[in-house]
């Protein structure tokens, strides 16, 4: 059984590059929600569309904290990429070994 910290990993190793965006299909409910300050999305295949849309590039990450208990992950990092430096908050909720809910939170004035 895979825990909420092992599918959270996945995601992030995905998003910053180290695997394909496509193994994130793999992790994801159907119906996953996505939240964060600048979209919403209501299902898995919208999210990974936008992120095929517009990619993450030259990004990077720094784990700083990660809390786990049985359904949730919450990783605290300092998120990277030129230009840009901030400390960001992803949850991440798990049901049926995928991951159904993310948000994520961050100061969105460091991007205008």
């Amino acid at each position: 059984m895979a825990k909420p910290t092992e599918l959270a990993q996945k995601y992030m190793d995905a998003f910053f590059g180290q695997e394909p965006l496509e193994s994130m299909e793999k992790i994801f409910a159907e119906n996953l929600i996505f939240e964060g300050p600048f979209q919403r999305t209501t299902s898995a295949k919208a999210y990974l569309e936008s992120l095929r849309k517009n990619p993450p590039t030259n990004v990077s990450f720094e784990t700083e904290e990660v809390f786990e208990n049985e359904n949730s992950v919450y990783f605290i990092y300092q998120f990277s990429k030129p230009g840009v430096k901030t400390r960001m908050v992803q949850t991440f909720e798990v049901n049926d070994e995928k991951i159904s809910k993310i948000k994520l939170v961050f100061d969105t004035k460091v991007f205008t």
